[in-house]
């Protein structure tokens, strides 16, 4: 693991940018944005992946997994599920969360945490509207979460789906959006001396302020 992490470090050196925290603009969504456009740029694997953390109040567990953040719109950062799931349920239950995106190339992270509610049903049809057919009908056929007998019941449930919905596939009620809230946004630049820099943004009676942190 030492020998492979030596290499990994030198081989993106080229990538650590020193000082790029202070560099940041003051409004944490222009640096969100900022960051997301140069992991793009640079090619990081799904640069949209990113790390949802909930938390269910019955079991007193934190659950963590990956999906897609889908866009950013008016501030709020939007993703999307089988309503049904256990990642909603826990949302409905304690809609508090958290998100992380990583991105290795560039040797960044950057860690939100806020409040969470449904999008409207006019952003989730909109938004399921773009999604191809096959991920459509998906969201049909999959009861997130639940019990399955076997995959070839779920292809056959596919199957039937496709049928039934020969052109347009309308949106089921089941699945739609998340929009979450920010109420604090840490951005981390790694550094080969491990003195990693890391910028706070939080907010203080309405105002967003940031301060660094040490590593």
């Amino acid at each position: 693991m030492s020998k492979w992490l030596k290499s990994y470090r030198e081989n993106h050196a080229d990538f650590i940018q020193p000082a790029s925290i202070e560099k940041l603009p003051l409004d944490p969504f222009e640096a969100f944005t900022l960051w997301f456009d140069e992991a793009v740029q640079s090619m990081e694997l799904e640069a949209n992946a990113c790390v949802l953390s909930t938390y269910a109040p019955q079991s007193q567990q934190v659950s963590s997994r990956t999906l897609y953040l889908k866009e950013m719109l008016d501030q709020q950062f939007i993703f999307y599920t089988n309503y049904n799931s256990k990642k909603a349920k826990d949302l409905h239950a304690h809609p508090k969360a958290s998100l992380l995106f990583f991105w290795p190339k560039l040797m960044r992270q950057i860690r939100i945490e806020g409040s969470v509610i449904r999008v409207s049903e006019t952003i989730s049809d909109a938004y399921f509207a773009t999604r191809p057919r096959e991920s459509q009908l998906g969201a049909w056929a999959s009861q997130q979460s639940e019990k399955i007998q076997s995959r070839q019941k779920l292809l056959d449930q596919y199957k039937l789906l496709d049928a039934r919905f020969p052109d347009v596939v309308p949106r089921p009620a089941h699945w739609g959006g998340f929009s979450m809230t920010a109420n604090y946004l840490e951005f981390w630049q790694g550094q080969t001396s491990r003195l990693h820099e890391r910028r706070a943004y939080y907010l203080e009676k309405n105002i967003w302020q940031s301060k660094l942190l040490q590593p």
